[in-house]
C-alpha cells in the first residue's frame, strides 16, 4: 500500500506569513531592520535552524543561533495558535486518505512544538498522528532524513511512499529518499525549478490549482502501476 508523507508549512497550511513575521521580529530585535518578504522567500522550504544560521552569518549577529531559534519559536508559536489556516483542498485530500485507511505522516523542518501547535490549531491532529521534525534527525531538507524517518515510523518502504511538497528543497529530499513526489509550489514562479522536474504530479499554479480529487486519482493510478 502507498503511504503519503506531507510537508507542513506551505503544503498543508499557509504558515509562511507567520514564519516571516516571527523571523522579522527576531532579526529586528538583533539590529536587522526592514527584513522583507522577498528576502524571506529565499529560505522557503529550508528549516528554521538552517535559515537562522545563514542569516546570523550574513548579518553578523552576535547572539548564538540557539538563542535566535528560541526567540523565533516563541514568536511563531504565539502566531501559529491563532493565525494559521489549513488549505481547504489539502484538508479535503487528507480527509479522503484517512477515510480510505491510507497511512499518513507529517515530515517538517519546524520544531515539534510548532508542528503540534499548527496541527491542533487547525484540527488536523486527529487525522495526522505520525509526525517527524527535522530536529529529530541529523539533517534537514534537502537531505532525505525526515522523509526516511517518517517511512520508518509508518513501517513503509520508501519506494512505496509519496511526498506532498511545496518547496524545491523538499522535492529534492523526496527524490533523495527514493520517494515519488506531488509538487504544489508555494511560489508559483518556482514551478520550473529543476527540483520539481522529477515530480510524479505537479500543480504549477500551486494551491490555486491543487485538487483533492486530481491528487487522489493520480495516487490511485500510481498504486495500481
Amino acid at each position: 500500500m502507498i503511504s503519503v508523507i506531507f510537508d507542513l508549512d506551505g503544503t498543508l497550511v499557509d504558515s509562511e506569513p507567520n514564519y516571516y513575521e516571527s523571523g522579522r521580529r527576531t532579526l529586528e530585535r538583533h539590529g536587522v531592520p526592514d527584513f522583507t518578504w522577498e528576502q524571506h522567500s529565499r529560505y522557503i522550504g529550508i528549516g528554521t535552524l538552517e535559515t537562522l544560521e545563514i542569516l546570523r552569518d550574513e548579518y553578523g549577529i552576535a547572539a548564538p543561533v540557539e538563542q535566535l531559534l528560541a526567540e523565533q519559536n516563541a514568536a511563531y508559536l504565539e502566531l501559529a495558535r491563532t493565525h494559521t489556516e489549513a488549505y481547504p483542498e489539502m484538508s479535503a485530500f487528507v480527509r479522503r486518505l484517512h477515510a480510505e485507511g491510507v497511512p499518513m505522516a507529517v515530515a517538517s523542518g519546524s520544531s515539534l512544538e510548532a508542528i503540534d501547535a499548527v496541527l491542533s490549531g487547525t484540527g488536523l491532529d486527529a487525522l495526522l498522528t505520525t509526525v517527524v521534525s527535522a530536529e529529530e534527525v541529523a539533517q534537514g531538507k534537502p537531505a532525505p532524513d525526515v522523509f526516511l524517518e517518517a517511512a520508518r515510523r509508518l513501517g513503509a518502504d520508501p519506494a512505496d511512499c509519496v511526498v506532498v511538497e511545496d518547496a524545491a528543497p523538499g522535492a529534492l529530499a523526496a527524490h533523495a529518499a527514493g520517494m515519488r513526489c506531488v509538487a504544489v509550489p508555494y511560489v508559483a514562479a518556482t514551478a520550473d525549478d529543476p527540483a520539481f522536474a522529477a515530480a510524479g504530479l505537479l500543480f504549477p499554479s500551486g494551491q490555486r490549482e491543487f485538487s483533492a480529487e486530481s491528487a487522489y486519482s493520480w495516487l490511485t493510478a500510481a498504486q495500481a502501476a
